[in-house]
């Protein structure tokens, strides 16, 4: 697990944001969780981060709760105007793509990329 080689964690600003001292978790990564309204145990596992680390992270949201939104609602619609971008810039790729048949002998790989695809589609609507 990361952690600063003090011990000390805080919340510092880089040129990605706020972020968890000694690591490249940004708020904005756990706000996504955070909004959710996954549990701390959950996010902290899946950043890999302390428990000094997280219990850090979830103050500073919760002190400075108006400024962390702020912040975070720029770069959801950055995030968003990206995404668009991009999917724009590669639909005619993507539509080419997805027209042509798997490799041969990749039947049974690509079956089991759409059951997981599937799966995980089914865990992210039951959270909601």
């Amino acid at each position: 697990m990361a952690s600063e080689p003090s011990g000390h964690v805080a919340i510092i600003r880089t040129d990605r944001g706020l972020t968890i001292s000694g690591t490249r978790i940004t708020l904005y990564d756990v706000m996504d969780y955070v909004t959710a309204q996954y549990p701390p145990k959950f996010i902290r596992g899946l950043f890999n981060l302390t428990e000094d680390q997280i219990n850090t992270a979830l103050a500073y949201i919760k002190t400075n709760r108006a400024e962390v939104e702020a912040e975070y609602q720029i770069v959801l619609k950055e995030s968003e105007e990206l995404r668009q971008y991009y999917e724009e810039r590669n639909r005619d790729l993507i539509a080419r793509l997805s027209v042509k048949p798997p490799k041969p002998g990749m039947e049974t790989a690509w079956e089991k990329l759409r059951a997981q695809k599937a799966k995980h589609q089914a865990q992210l609507e039951s959270h909601r």
